[in-house]
């Protein structure tokens, strides 16, 4: 029972936060695709699927930084850290989840199965980005929102310009939100050499994040325009702005635990998004 215990933190399935910012985009997407009408039984895959390869992530994740999380002080104490599991058992545990997840999609078509493979490279091959790229989190963002052309390729057997369109935004939204993550780190990340986009934009980390907020909301508007959304939709993304501005008032003080309540936070402005696309659908 405590391996199993230590497996459930390995997985981050003690702490949500992480599968709510992939599957919200996700489900906008696959509303997006159906015109409002996704087949139940996809909603339930990707759902899934969104969760077990977050939860692989973040095996993979832990074994890749496993030097570098004891110099953390919040990462110091993670199963494999602290040496309770060890990392062949963390990439075990990640193969499995990886596989199970491709189960899960081989009754679909052959476009959404090769994307699969490409989203799991992108995963995996995150936590390394960290080692020399100056803003991994647009990597990362890369990783959250890669649901969303495969829920278009799963419905539409292509995927059309609007879909990479809603990535470029994830992929803001992520450097918005992580950056704000990062700032907690910040000092521990600067001694152990670590690349973080809090790192990276110093002084202006404020600034950014709210130019990517910007950024994201932005994107939105465009792919609603392509898509003919209507006032419903325009009221969901309003309300993620206010969400945005709210969030400033949390950073601009850079204060390490504001800072990782706006990261989390962010859950209410990805489910402001999807609620608009919903009642768009729902109410026409």
């Amino acid at each position: 029972m405590n391996k199993l215990a230590l497996y459930y933190r390995l997985v981050r399935l003690d702490k949500p936060i992480g599968t709510l910012l992939l599957l919200w985009p996700t489900l906008c997407a696959l509303w997006m695709a159906s015109n409002g009408h996704p087949d139940p039984m996809l909603v339930l895959i990707f759902s899934l699927g969104t969760l077990l390869m977050r939860s692989a992530g973040c095996a993979i994740n832990d074994y890749a930084d496993q030097d570098f999380d004891k110099y953390v002080k919040r990462t110091a104490q993670r199963p494999i850290t602290s040496g309770r599991i060890s990392g062949k058992e963390a990439l075990a545990i990640a193969g499995l989840l990886a596989i199970v997840s491709f189960c899960l999609i081989l009754p679909l078509n052959t476009l959404t199965r090769q994307l699969s493979v490409a989203a799991v490279i992108i995963a995996a091959s995150y936590p390394y980005f960290k080692r020399f790229f100056a803003i991994p989190q647009a990597y990362l963002g890369i990783a959250f929102g890669f649901g969303m052309p495969m829920a278009f390729a799963a419905i539409q057997n292509r995927v059309p310009p609007v879909a990479w369109l809603l990535l470029l935004g994830n992929v803001f939204w992520a450097v918005a939100y992580d950056t704000a993550y990062a700032m907690v780190d910040r000092d521990d990340d600067l001694k152990i050499g670590i690349k973080t986009s809090a790192i990276t934009f110093g002084r202006y980390d404020v600034a950014a994040i709210m130019l990517c907020y910007a950024a994201h909301l932005g994107l939105l508007l465009v792919c609603g325009q392509m898509l003919d959304m209507g006032w419903y939709y325009l009221g969901g993304i309003v309300v993620a702005a206010v969400i945005a501005g709210y969030h400033y008032t949390l950073i601009r003080t850079r204060e390490r635990n504001a800072c990782f309540y706006a990261f989390r936070h962010n859950n209410w402005l990805g489910a402001a998004v999807f609620a608009g696309v919903l009642l768009d659908y729902a109410l026409r």
